[in-house]
């Protein structure tokens, strides 16, 4: 066996990452609560509001805020 690692990949630990993961968090919490509460509206809300987590990912990320950025 060899002591050398191999180069660390990040593992998403960027701000784009954390923002998009935070987003889908609670959208996913609050869609969950909104079902036992047979509040179906909420339900598909807080999936388009997923959506926009995904997306606010992306952005964040090309804008320079993801593992290869330069913010």
């Amino acid at each position: 066996m060899t002591s050398e690692h191999p180069s660390d990949p990040g593992h998403g630990d960027s701000i784009a990452a954390w923002v998009a993961v935070i987003i889908i968090i609670i959208a996913s919490g609050v869609a969950t609560w909104a079902y036992y509460f047979d509040m179906f509206g909420l339900v598909w809300a807080s999936g388009v509001v997923v959506v926009l987590g995904v997306v606010a990912g992306v952005v964040l990320a090309r804008m320079g805020y993801g593992i290869k950025g330069k913010r």
